[in-house]
């Protein structure tokens, strides 16, 4: 009996240690938040501000991953609002100080004289065009003088906004998990989920690029409205680059978000990407539409899998230099 107490109290010791470990140390068990919305589909629920995994993550009131700011920009401030998904948010590896908005304002400083920067972050893993559009219909512009919207290969694909993920994927937490262990299975060893009614959605839908290039034309609208200078920035998918690339072994140690649910076509071919890419192409020139192609920006960079830590998602290499071009966008005359 003595020898059962000993093992069960061991085990109690151990788990408590490992408890503590995770939450400290990794900060498992208290994840960034989301909340569902009926016109976004979903948004990172406001008002946070944590570490995990080592990285701060903070939130404001206006779900933006920046510090509280003032709806109205100061004067003597030029303001860039930056639009996108985890590739502008940067999503849990990425630390505050390190987001693709974070690197932007670094880089305006530089050039920006006595004129203080301010970049804002809206963004949230696996948006699409159709959400983005969604957000600042709901919240505005920010009165910035710049809005850069920031889209990848597979935003294209992207379906409407739902809220499907928000709670029912470990991904999208509505809530903190009781345990930081749960917390290290579901994103560690977990089997990758199924929403079935989400299949349903991605599946339904018969021109999701065509309902996305209008979406970002609306978008620009929004923009000319409010006299705001609009930039479509594209990122492309490692796969996109010559082959030969070999992909990088530091990649993320768990998949990311907009590989797994999100709101992203299950899958497609090389050639329906390819006649995606012409129509927006097509669509940039008829719209005369200020564009920052990134496949075209880095075609001569040697090695580009060094520009990625996985499929789709830039290394800090890579985004030091998307803010760096972007930056040439914004101060460019």
């Amino acid at each position: 009996m003595k020898i059962l107490l000993r093992i069960l109290a061991s085990l109690v010791g151990v788990t408590v240690a490992a408890e503590l470990g995770l939450r400290l140390i990794m900060g498992l068990g208290n994840p960034p938040l989301y909340i569902a919305d009926e016109e976004i589909g979903y948004l990172l629920a406001p008002n946070q501000k944590l570490r995990y995994s080592g990285n701060l993550v903070e939130i404001n009131q206006y779900s933006l991953r920046n510090q509280e700011i003032k709806r109205e920009k100061e004067d003597n401030t030029q303001r860039i609002l930056l639009l996108g998904d985890s590739i502008v948010n940067g999503s849990w590896w990425t630390d505050q100080t390190e987001t693709l908005s974070a690197l932007v304002a670094k880089q305006l400083k530089k050039t920006s004289g006595n004129k203080s920067s301010e970049v804002l972050n809206a963004s949230a893993n696996s948006w699409g065009p159709r959400n983005e559009l969604a957000y600042i219909k709901r919240f505005g512009l920010f009165d910035a003088d710049a809005l850069v919207l920031v889209i990848n290969t597979d935003d294209l694909f992207a379906t409407e906004p739902t809220s499907l993920v928000v709670g029912q994927s470990y991904h999208y937490p509505d809530r903190a998990p009781l345990l930081a262990l749960i917390e290290l299975y579901q994103v560690y060893f977990a089997p990758t989920q199924s929403i079935p009614e989400l299949e349903n959605l991605q599946k339904a839908e018969t021109d999701s690029v065509g309902a996305n290039l209008a979406a970002i034309l609306e978008i620009k609208a929004i923009a000319q409205e409010s006299n705001t200078k609009f930039i479509l920035a594209m990122t492309p998918l490692l796969r996109e680059f010559e082959k030969g690339s070999t992909p990088r072994l530091d990649m993320p140690r768990k998949p990311s978000p907009s590989d797994l649910l999100g709101n992203r076509h299950p899958s497609r071919s090389k050639e329906e990407e390819i006649q995606a890419r012409e129509r927006l192409q097509e669509f940039i020139a008829a719209e005369n539409i200020e564009y920052i192609d990134f496949l075209n920006v880095w075609a001569d960079f040697p090695q580009p899998e060094f520009l990625y830590r996985d499929r789709i998602h830039p290394s800090p290499q890579g985004n030091t230099k998307i803010a760096e071009t972007i930056t040439k966008s914004l101060t460019s005359k």
